[in-house]
């Protein structure tokens, strides 16, 4: 069949439809696709048709192919630190492995060593449980189902929670509640988690292109995009962190009125980061270029809340205010840049129906 191939370029080749038997038409498969697909003879693939001229030929045993059946062993030292030995966990984490062994370099493995791992697991590691602990060691399985949580569905679930963090900061400014503001700062860890289990989604995802519709991504480049937004996602409970740990420092609310023009604000930062992660989830161009107008608004909101500094008389309470408003605006420039990001993984689709 060789005779009937020409290459076009490194991944497209033209070949010839032939005719055998009866009613049936025939094309043969790249040689070195079958290679790297491990397909032999009698192996079946799955043919699904795309739009009027597209077809999509996936091998069958792909769909049920394991993703990473392999261990990842750490060995801890006895001056390893507990922030030292949970970075080094998320990044396995992040890797894919199924399995990851911690096991001590000499010795025995210290009670707050042990104590760090086990936090880990349950605060930040989603799906993961351990299945082996001693002294001797801890081995940590990872049991959540790839598609148990879409990608979407977990950046949902973390927008939810940043939002809902950034809410209850103001809150906690305007009650003078330093228990509400802990809450906040535990929440977090909960951010954090959901932002680790997308990344490990998406690192598999590009590992596994076959996979990619199955996750609810379109193409291995949208992966990109996807990253870019949960880092921006995770910023906005960054923010309403340094909220918080500001009233806890300072241990005095803003004033009233003030506070009252900062809650507008946010509100209305809140809401372009909404419309951006809507015109995400419908992968709407149009919403997306709005969203990235709409965003400069912000200065209208920063402008009157500079303003309201005047009626303030402590240099403190003006400087609280101003970085108070900092933290918001960059919520708004978050908005625009995941709407940015949309607009670029949404823009050939755009033509294509134009």
């Amino acid at each position: 069949m060789a005779n009937h191939m020409r290459v076009m370029g490194t991944n497209e080749e033209m070949r010839k439809i032939q005719f055998t038997g009866k009613s049936s038409y025939i094309v043969s498969l790249p040689k070195q696709w079958i290679v790297d697909m491990g397909l032999k003879q009698g192996d079946q693939v799955t043919v699904l048709r795309q739009g009027t001229s597209t077809l999509q030929i996936t091998p069958l045993k792909h769909h049920t192919k394991p993703i990473n059946t392999e261990d990842a062993t750490i060995e801890i030292k006895p001056e390893d630190e507990s922030a030292s030995i949970v970075r080094k966990l998320i990044s396995l984490y992040l890797l894919g492995f199924s399995t990851i062994n911690v096991k001590p370099k000499s010795g025995r493995l210290k009670p707050a060593q042990r104590n760090a791992i086990k936090e880990a697991v349950k605060g930040i590691l989603m799906g993961t449980e351990i299945i082996a602990d001693s002294t001797e060691g801890i081995t940590i399985q990872v049991l959540i189902n790839l598609f148990e949580l879409s990608v979407d569905g977990a950046l949902k679930r973390m927008l939810i929670i940043a939002k809902s963090m950034q809410n209850d900061a103001l809150l906690a400014h305007e009650e003078a509640n330093f228990d509400l503001a802990k809450e906040v700062i535990n929440s977090d860890d909960e951010v954090d988690r959901f932002s680790f289990y997308i990344i490990r989604q998406l690192k598999i995802a590009i590992q596994n292109e076959h996979m990619l519709k199955d996750m609810g991504i379109e193409s291995a480049r949208s992966c990109l995009g996807y990253r870019l937004i949960v880092k921006n996602i995770e910023r906005v409970g960054d923010h309403a962190t340094v909220i918080v740990k500001d009233l806890l420092e300072f241990k005095k609310p803003i004033k009233k009125s003030v506070l009252d023009i900062i809650q507008e604000m946010n509100a209305f930062a809140l809401s372009v980061l909404d419309d951006a992660c809507l015109s995400l989830f419908k992968r709407d161009f149009a919403q997306a270029e709005l969203t990235v107008k709409r965003t400069g608004d912000i200065t209208k909101y920063e402008k009157k809340m500079l303003e309201s500094t005047k009626s303030i008389r402590d240099d403190e309470e003006i400087y609280r205010v101003r970085r108070m408003g900092e933290n918001i605006r960059r919520i708004s420039e978050y908005a625009s840049d995941i709407a940015e990001i949309v607009m670029n993984m949404t823009i050939e689709k755009t033509l294509r129906k134009q």
